[in-house]
């Protein structure tokens, strides 16, 4: 089976003589001191020669065991205390040797323990191999991974009675040369518990402190069009059977379930996602009480989604006045509850609103919102004092979100028992800060937490033909194995999470487990009728006349047929047991989980060699190692084709396939872009006068992108640098640059990659995010025609700051014709882009994911997603809900009507990315969505490459067609090519319908250039003033757009860089893209004390009004 290794390894619980396993359900457990250890000497701060706390068995003369001392090694990070235990085999061994060391504990009371130690040490041939053993049972064996890379390792035990003279310790084995550290070695109890875990097809462990009533639900909103769309459940012996029994003997005590106000069209036609008026509602929470479960009731207060970039209000509550609308809703929730409650239905919750970040119902201010909350709560106390209210948000991976929401409902004097949050892994960041965020609002506001929403994959397939939200190819962390064991150990830890919270930690929901496919994806045809006709996809096409550019657009199937607790076919996973095992855990036969694909680029003309072994995952959650053998006629074949991406298929130890990913890149004309040769003197390192150098070239394999050599720099004081290589003999051309950069500390950062050309400097900014997170900033399309290129990267920081810079690659991309820049050509002609990355296919973005918002709750999803590709999911602009001096009436031609959505958001990780480049796309989905192509139609348009325009297909026809953007002289439009300055002022002129001065019988002056320039540059650290409209930006003479640029800056919404230039060809970051539409449209309002909604544009960047307007809607 290979070598099992780990950094953290969860416990196998081990069974013999007087040992067993924890908890039943209810029983009344005690815990011991978390802070107490039964072992003498587990740091090694005491000479265990001396004092014996330690017995030590080994062959002396063929390894070195001793007492180390941190402060012997200045590069080594401690555990803790100053001291370890060190070892070595020596290389004059004969073989693997082994060391053995044992603690003889006097005495342990019954309970479930767990012996743990940290460790680390040298890697590949070097490793030491650690083994925990309690008695004659003996753990899992843990590879030590490299110097510093310290890994926890436990086992986890049970002992049924007091036991005396338990021999305790670990075993190291290794091959001579390898070596390593062990420290902190602790025996502690656990629990009193000494109940058994049961056998199962998957590994659960035990979630400690679960309480009896710890809520385990589900949201099985859709179930009802599933069934009458012909889907059927069956139990675990294959016979169908109800699934709200098969739910409640899978450990589940909660169903939750949306209840929208009105989700059909004026003919009865349904709007999908399970249709779920009230009395879809009524008829779920029936089924659920008769077989013992509760039901929380989910209010959107909508006809149909409602989720952080979209809360409209009921089509019947669009003409109400604000206290009409409190009334209306006060109604609702009461009439809608009592009617459940007649029902005999057993309701327990009620959730006021579905992922309010900083929407509810129409209304976008704070105090309307609070107003409307408590109008819900009021119904609900009024029906039962007894049913808890909840109210829901999400991204709690936003540092403060929480916070700000709590302090606002306190402040508006909101009455709720619950704040509840969703959680998807993939979007909503780690475990521990999902427990912080909800203990820090539990403890602040007294209130009960819980998860409302979470999920995770089983399979990357696709069940229905309609692609799903997870897993994606960015945006997405995925840090379980898909698959069933993944899936169930999410599913535990999530719970592990919300009770980590305390007493006021209540419960877990799992979102849509049931929502497969109505048929195979091979029918796709036949499941888009069934979807229509039962509402059992995510949309249907009706509701195109309620959500017109989310629903309108991307209708079809289940999103989330992959993320389901039974497979395709209805039968339950092991995985849906999950929400029992939590109280007992669970065991099963080791195997293999999940293996590792590979990964690897190489550069054209130099040798690939794939490694003979890949990381595997097991489903107790520990990994290993083993061998793999690949297909070398597939090697031979990719490195004679040379550059170009490709995939080796190989078979791993076992006999499970593997695959590994072999990018082959073009030439480097970077020379020893990544350090590795002793040689650097072609790089320059300059720093500000007076400052200290604090960078140096690190021999540290860790620390380095790839090979052992990177560029570190650190800093006490500032850290000021910046490195640079001039590149000469280039062919002409466009080419593509990059880096790698990580690190850490680096509060007010400003680093970017840059390239300087013909004296224009192009730029790319990048931040660290962590050891080893490594940032990858690329400037493509660079046009080099003089043979010299300058590059490198600039950055600055607070002192305190660290990292490494690894791999700049510069490549040749394609060939450049001249004159294609200059003369009357109305845009720049390059060929395409040889390379083109892929965007999202429309059936697999367009689903409702829930909780995901990248920016503020008034944010639709993104102009722009990772890697350039674009989310299409948010709202785009909703002639439907135009605002024009408050008359409801204003039609959708009305053009007076202010355009007061977000247009543009940000990236999952919380940034904006204001330096990145803005491509024909992602301008042509923005100009949409501001409305600027209304009413332009000239004629429609279109291109050779049609089918690379992907999810922005529709706002590019517009726009072309409307004559604000037009495609190239060789019938291509080339959606991935970025947007130049130049190109944006054509756009404008075109847009605004702008005439020069000139033409207007107006004279052009220097002082009209300098009051403008002067107004300007003070927003914008990139701008100075200019002499006169004439000349003032020198290089834009005789630029095919001169004019254009002398049009948008004489009306005030371009200015210039730096030097008193335009930069014509420089590329448009989006930081200047939204700075320009937003002069267009005189958009500026941004409520007063609002947050920043990106952490990368603190309120100080030169365009955080203008990024904070763009990507919030308007009061």
């Amino acid at each position: 089976m290979g070598k099992r290794i780990g950094s953290l390894v969860l416990a196998a619980i081990v069974g013999f003589t007087g040992f067993s396993i924890p908890a039943g359900i209810g029983e009344s457990v005690a815990y011991a001191n978390p802070q107490d250890t039964y072992l003498m000497n587990g740091g090694y701060e005491s000479d265990f020669w001396t004092d014996g706390s330690w017995r030590v068995e080994t062959d002396w003369e063929s390894a070195d065991i001793g007492r180390f001392a941190y402060q012997d090694d200045s590069y080594i990070e401690g555990i803790e205390g100053e001291h370890a235990l060190k070892y070595w085999i020596k290389d004059t061994a004969a073989g693997e040797q082994t060391i053995t060391l044992t603690q003889t504990v006097p005495s342990l009371p019954s309970g479930t323990y767990e012996l743990s130690v940290h460790s680390m040490g040298g890697d590949a041939a070097e490793a030491g191999k650690v083994s925990l053993f309690v008695g004659s049972e003996m753990g899992d064996e843990v590879l030590t991974t490299g110097y510093n890379q310290w890994g926890k390792q436990s086992l986890q035990f049970i002992l049924e009675e007091e036991t005396e003279n338990l021999d305790v310790g670990a075993i190291i084995s290794g091959a001579p040369n390898s070596w390593g550290y062990l420290d902190q070695a602790e025996l502690r109890q656990v629990s009193t518990d000494t109940t058994k875990p049961v056998n199962a097809d998957i590994f659960v462990q035990k979630v400690e402190g679960l309480s009896p009533d710890f809520i385990k639900g589900v949201d099985v909103s859709s179930i009802i069009a599933l069934e009458e769309s012909g889907v059927q459940f069956y139990n675990e012996a294959g016979h169908e059977q109800d699934i709200f029994t098969t739910l409640h003997d899978a450990g589940v005590n909660y169903v939750r379930v949306r209840i929208w106000n009105d989700p059909y069209d004026n003919s009865g036609n349904g709007y999908g996602g399970g249709n779920n008026d009230l009395a879809r509602a009524i008829e779920i929470g029936k089924r659920a009480t008769a077989n013992g479960m509760k039901l929380l009731v989910d209010f959107h207060y909508s006809d149909f989604w409602a989720d952080p970039a979209k809360q409209k209000a009921p089509k019947a509550w669009e003409s109400l006045t604000f206290d009409e609308k409190k009334e209306a809703l006060y109604q609702y929730t009461k009439d809608s509850l009592e009617a459940m409650l007649a029902e005999g239905i057993d309701i327990g919750m009620v959730q006021v609103g579905n992922e309010t970040n900083g929407q509810f119902a129409g209304e976008t201010d704070w105090s309307n919102m609070s107003q409307l909350f408590n109008e819900g709560s009021r119904a609900i106390r009024e029906v039962d004092p007894s049913i808890l209210i909840a109210l829901h948000f999400t991204n709690p991976e936003s540092s403060g979100r929480y916070m700000y929401y709590g302090e606002e409902l306190e402040k508006n004097n909101v009455d709720y028992d619950v704040f509840a949050s969703s959680y998807y892994p993939f979007w909503h960041g780690t475990l521990s800060n999902l427990t912080a965020v909800l203990t820090e609002v539990a403890d602040t506001y007294g209130k009960k937490v819980m998860v409302a929403e979470t999920s995770y994959t089983y399979t990357e397939q696709d069940g229905d033909g309609h692609g799903n939200t997870a897993p994606s190819s960015s945006g997405q962390t995925l840090e379980y194995p898909i698959t069933v064991q993944g899936q169930a150990t999410s599913v535990r830890n999530v719970i592990e999470a919300v009770t980590n919270v305390g007493e006021s930690g209540i419960g877990v929901f799992y979102w849509e487990p049931a929502w497969i496919p109505v048929g195979p994806k091979d029918q796709l045809e036949q499941n888009r009728i069934i979807w229509e006709a039962h509402g059992s996809g995510w949309a249907s096409s009706y509701a195109a006349e309620y959500d017109p550019h989310d629903a309108g657009k991307w209708y079809g199937g289940s999103a989330v047929d992959n993320q389901a607790l039974f497979d395709f076919e209805g039968h339950p996973l092991p995985s849906l047991n999950v929400f029992k095992y939590v109280h007992t855990g669970a065991v099963a036969p080791i195997i293999i989980d999940a293996v590792q694909d590979i990964h690897l680029s190489a550069i054209a003309g130099e040798p690939v060699s794939l490694p003979s072994v890949t990381s595997v995952t097991y489903n107790d959650g520990t990994t290993g190692i083993v061998t793999v053998i690949w297909d070398e006629s597939q090697l031979e074949t990719a490195v004679a084709a040379g550059p170009g991406s490709y995939v080796i298929e190989g078979m791993a130890e076992g006999g499970h396939s593997v695959q590994a990913f072999l990018q082959i890149k073009k030439r480097n004309w970077i020379v020893n872009g990544s350090f590795e040769q002793s040689d650097r003197s072609m790089w320059s390192i300059t720093y500000p006068e007076g400052a200290v150098t604090h960078t140096d070239y690190q021999n540290n394999a860790m620390d380095a992108k790839t090979g052992s050599y990177s560029l570190h720099f650190y800093s006490a004081d500032q850290v000021n640098f910046k490195v640079e290589q001039t590149i000469e003999g280039m062919e002409s051309g466009y080419y593509n640059l990059s880096m790698n950069i990580q690190g850490g500390d680096a509060a007010n950062s400003d680093m970017n990659l840059f390239a300087i050309v013909n004296g224009n400097e192009l730029k790319a900014d990048t931040a660290v995010n962590g050891w080893v997170q490594w940032s990858n900033p690329e400037i493509k399309d660079i046009l080099v025609t003089e043979g010299e290129i300058t590059i490198g990267a600039s950055i600055k920081a607070d002192g305190g700051a660290w990292g490494t810079l690894d791999d700049f690659y510069l490549s040749y991309e394609r060939t450049y014709e001249p004159g294609s820049g200059s003369g009357s050509n109305p845009e720049p002609e390059p060929d395409p882009d040889p390379d083109p990355q892929p965007e999202p296919e429309p059936e697999s973005t367009p689903n409702p994911q829930p909780g995901r918002d990248n920016g503020t709750g008034t944010a639709p999803d993104g102009i722009a997603g990772e890697n350039g590709n674009t989310d299409v999911n948010g709202n785009g602009p909703n002639d439907d809900e135009k605002e024009a001096d408050g008359d409801p009436s204003e039609t959708e031609d009305d053009e007076a009507a202010p355009f007061r959505d977000a247009y543009i958001a940000g990236y999952p990780d919380g940034t904006f990315r204001p330096g990145q480049a803005v491509t024909r796309a992602e301008m042509a989905a923005m100009l949409y969505r501001v409305q600027a192509a209304t009413n332009r139609t000239e004629h429609a348009v279109s291109y050779k490459d049609i089918d690379t325009l992907g999810w922005a297909g529709k706002d590019i026809e517009q726009l072309t067609a409307s004559g604000l953007m037009s495609g190239y002289p060789d019938g291509t439009f080339r959606p991935r090519r970025s947007i130049t300055r130049a190109e944006m002022a054509a756009i404008v002129a075109r847009w605004a319908a702008l005439e020069s001065k000139k033409s207007q019988g107006a004279d052009i002056d220097v002082e009209d250039v300098n009051a403008y320039t002067s107004a300007n540059v003070s927003a914008n650290t990139n701008t100075s003033a200019s002499s006169n409209a004439v000349t003032f930006f020198a290089d834009a003479i005789d630029h095919w757009s001169e004019s254009n640029i002398r049009l948008a800056a004489e009306a005030g919404y371009m200015v210039g860089t730096t030097g008193g230039q335009f930069r014509p060809d420089q590329y448009l970051t989006r930081a200047e893209a939204v700075t320009v539409i937003n002069r267009v449209l005189e958009r500026s309002s941004v409520s007063q004390g609002q947050q920043p909604i990106w952490s990368d544009v603190p309120a100080s960047h030169w365009a955080y009004n203008e990024i904070q307007a763009a990507s919030s809607r308007l009061q």
